[in-house]
């Protein structure tokens, strides 16, 4: 089966110190260890922070332990394939596949664990979860309609999410409540909110640019009338 790989596109604040530093360690990772391992690696460490939001419910010290989870899903979930394309043994269809069905399960079992722990409520974290897979939607369709794979939008990609929640930990853990217009909200809905409502403009706003391309890329085809009154006189 025939696959065309899309073109990366990564504007986030950190790509390019990220890049050379991803490359950096790839180089130099011990050769029985390959790209699957990393990618297990990634996805194990997501699950344990959703496991420790989920016990920061009885121990907020939880909180932190949170914060050492995604700085090891950052290693394993950035570093799979640059491991890959250091070595020259790429598998685009496989990996491609493998790393975001991933993603999608590990994000969902984070944010439910969030929910879980009390920071944030059960309606919030639906919300987050339902507008980042409309998101993820779109960038999967425009990946493959238009062969351009968009890791970040308005220079924000994947660690600087990671970043934002873990201040976010930091935050909860002294004060868990935000006064808003004279009433108390947890921290975690008021960032859920704020993030679901963004997702969900980048989404529209994705949406009718991809649309218009794909429009002026393949607009309605063109019929001759004198033919097509042609073909009708033959049928007749």
């Amino acid at each position: 089966m025939q696959f065309k790989d899309a073109k990366r596109e990564h504007h986030s604040l950190t790509a390019e110190a990220e890049k050379r530093l991803l490359i950096y360690i790839a180089e130099r990772i011990p050769q029985p260890i390959n790209s699957d391992h990393v990618t297990a690696l990634g996805f194990v460490s997501m699950l344990a922070a959703a496991l420790s939001y989920w016990y920061a419910h009885w121990n907020p010290l939880a909180l932190f332990a949170v914060i050492g989870w995604l700085a090891i899903n950052w290693f394993g979930d950035s570093l799979d394939g640059t491991v890959a394309r250091v070595r020259q043994q790429p598998r685009p269809r496989y990996g491609f596949y493998v790393d975001h069905i991933l993603d999608a399960l590990g994000t969902a079992a984070l944010f439910l664990g969030l929910a879980a722990s009390g920071y944030m409520s059960w309606t919030i974290a639906l919300a987050f979860l339902l507008a980042y897979f409309l998101l993820c939607i779109e960038i999967y369709l425009a990946t493959y309609a238009l062969g351009e794979f968009h890791l970040s939008f308005g220079g924000i990609g994947p660690t600087e999410l990671r970043l934002i929640l873990a201040a976010g930990n930091i935050a909860a853990f002294f004060r868990p409540t935000s006064h808003i217009f004279g009433y108390d909200y947890k921290l975690f809905d008021v960032g859920g909110v704020i993030a679901a409502a963004g997702m969900t403009l980048i989404t529209i706003y994705a949406a009718a640019i991809h649309t218009r391309t794909l429009y002026r890329e393949e607009p309605l085809p063109t019929h001759d009338p004198s033919k097509l009154a042609g073909t009708q006189g033959a049928r007749a």
